[in-house]
């Protein structure tokens, strides 16, 4: 009675063995270096590895080591002060074909990495940085998408000599008064072949016939959705203007943006990248000098502009605008149905249309090119010291030749793959916000601030489990050393389990540590408990074992089972840090559940089990 056959005790010991491994890496701490990138998102070239290499020895900049992944160069550093100063000097040394991301790498052997074994992430409040959450204003998101509208149809109606008599703008519409009737059913008939995506509706008055449009509440949603989306690329392609390498930009809710950037303390430098201006601008080619084999030191023609392209060389551009990066009221990527080649479709607003028409019309045949200008921050050496300051940064992203006369919709072809076609798509959705937004709650948490966290997060972990591994010790004796084996092995895989998601500690996270060391050893209460009454009753030994076990379990999983409900509703609903306190209470529940009932099984049988007239210590 009471004996476990032998594959429990392997699977028992199998799982505490992966959950130590896994669990490992944590202990090992971090070690302060640089992430460094091409502007493409690639790792650099050997020969760019032997120029970082023999810079940082030049600087005396001690290196710990360096790893190359494929997409970046990762370089360790001693301290965080060479940090500091080597990421300074790469900056000047390495200019804007590079990124020099700040980053704190685990310093987790080899051998571990091999197996997969990661540490957690820490979060911002262990960690230290900024944090800004944004509030995205959607009445205007829908006040632009009617004003778009308003101006395409304005443009559909002079060129089918429909004549109007005012176009009114409704909180989601548009009302449209006509002469007659016959203009107002024949605007009807033209507007909503082309228009899908909205409800038209016709009605008569004394003083007109009307014709109202309507966006659906699918549509809605969607230029909502895609207002959101635009803003969290345009914010991410600023961030990286910071050097942080694990930001946080995510979707909150309806309306809001949640950025996080971990090692960034300087909160008025990361307001002003977040809210820097980047704009596009459509400009037609030279033709008489393309391609252009000058260099930036060579006098231009008059009327003409020099610009770097992005891959290489230069194009001269007239100086004529025809439209700016505003009137792009959509870009994504595709495939040419009839060439199979990469294409990016591009839409403009009614005013955007008939500019692009007028001014391609009669350049058929030639080249267009799309301008990315932006604002960025840029090191450079001052004597002895290397300061940063804002440059205005402005390259050709694109040159195609214009097949046809071009309207409010239009394409780009002539891309070399599919990944150019996406990149170049999200340029140009991300030259600027779609929607206002504003910084409706800003947190800044330093790094000194941080450690103190993980600190005081410690020792409220560890004095919680020394006071329960005392009382249970001298309270059930044996049992109590078999209670405290169980929770000590809970802790690894907490640890383990939170390792292999890649989850993000949290100070709330934390506290469901600490608040499963409680739970998990009240399970062993129950049934140690549970065993004294069977002993009290008269129950042989195992008798006592085998009840104390089975009764307890029911009680034991109704409880467990009705916080787990309560933590998936706080991870459902929560956010932020309060998902982070129900994953944890999630995994301490049921690893606490796994431990003090199959683990203190597992040894009392193992200590016990097939033993008659033997005493237990309880």
């Amino acid at each position: 009675m009471n004996r476990y056959p032998l594959w429990k005790y392997l699977l028992l010991v199998l799982v505490i063995a992966a959950g130590s491994l896994y669990a490992l890496p944590n202990l090992f701490g971090q070690d302060p270096a640089l992430q460094i990138s091409t502007a493409d998102g690639l790792a650099p070239d050997t020969t760019a590895q032997e120029r970082i290499a023999e810079l940082l020895a030049a600087r005396e900049i001690a290196v710990r080591g360096t790893e190359a992944t494929d997409n970046h160069l990762l370089v360790r550093l001693r301290s965080n002060e060479a940090q500091v100063r080597a990421a300074d000097e790469l900056d000047v040394a390495l200019g804007r074909d590079y990124t020099v991301a700040l980053n704190l790498a685990p310093a987790t052997p080899a051998w571990l990495r091999e197996l997969g074994a990661e540490p957690m992430y820490l979060g911002l409040d262990l960690r230290g940085g900024v944090h800004f959450l944004m509030q995205v204003d959607m009445d205007a998101v829908v006040e632009q998408a009617v004003e778009r509208y308003r101006d395409e149809f304005r443009r559909a109606l002079r060129e089918a000599d429909l004549r109007y008599r005012d176009i009114r703008p409704q909180e989601t519409g548009l009302d449209i008064a006509f002469i007659d009737e016959v203009t107002r059913d024949a605007a009807l008939e033209l507007l909503s072949a082309d228009y899908l995506e909205l409800a038209f509706e016709a009605s008569e008055s004394d003083q007109a016939a009307t014709l109202s449009a309507e966006i659906t509440e699918d549509e809605l949603r969607e230029i909502r959705n895609f207002a959101i989306e635009q803003n969290i690329t345009t914010l991410r392609n600023r961030v990286n203007e910071l050097g942080v390498a694990e930001p946080v930009i995510q979707r909150q809710g309806a309306d809001r943006i949640v950025v996080q950037l971990p090692g960034v303390q300087d909160t008025a430098r990361a307001k002003d990248i977040i809210g820097a201006t980047a704009t596009l601008e459509f400009r037609m080619v030279d033709e008489g000098n393309f391609p252009y084999f000058g260099d930036e030191s060579e006098p231009v023609p008059p009327g003409t502009e020099r610009f770097p392209e992005r891959g290489g060389g230069f194009v001269l551009l007239e100086r004529e605008v025809i439209i700016t990066g505003e009137a792009i009221t959509d870009a994504q990527s595709g495939i040419d149905t009839e060439t199979g080649q990469s294409q990016v479709n591009i839409r403009l607003s009614g005013s955007g249309g008939g500019v692009m028409a007028r001014v391609t019309g009669d350049r058929v045949g030639d080249h267009m090119a799309v301008v990315f200008k932006e604002t960025e921050l840029q090191a450079r050496r001052v004597g002895d010291e290397v300061i940063r300051e804002q440059v205005e940064v402005e390259e050709v992203i694109n040159v195609a030749r214009i097949q046809e006369q071009l309207g409010s919709r239009f394409r780009i072809t002539g891309l070399d793959s599919s990944l150019e076609a996406r990149n170049l798509a999200l340029l140009l959705r991300a030259g600027s916000l779609a929607a206002p937004m504003q910084i409706v709650e800003e947190r800044t948490i330093g790094p000194s601030l941080g450690q103190e966290n993980i600190d005081q997060g410690m020792a409220a972990v560890l004095l919680g489990f020394a006071l329960v591994v005392v009382f249970m010790a001298v309270y059930y004796k044996v049992f109590g050393l078999i209670a405290n084996l169980a929770l000590f092995a809970n802790l690894i895989l907490i640890v383990a389990v939170l390792s292999i998601l890649q989850a993000t500690l949290t100070l709330p996270g934390i506290a469901g540590i600490v608040l499963t060391v409680g739970m998990a050893v009240d399970a062993n209460v129950l049934i140690f408990e549970r065993i004294r009454e069977e002993l009290r009753a008269g129950s042989s030994t195992q008798q006592a074992i085998e009840g104390g076990y089975g009764k307890a379990l029911s009680t034991i999983a109704d409880a467990n089972i009705t916080t787990l409900i309560a933590a998936l509703v706080l991870f459902a609903f929560g956010t932020g840090p309060v998902k982070g306190f129900a994953v944890t209470l999630s995994i301490g529940i049921l690893s606490s559940m796994f431990t003090a009932i199959l683990g203190t099984r597992a040894i009392v049988n193992f200590i016990y089990g097939g033993r008659r007239g033997v005493r237990l210590a309880i």
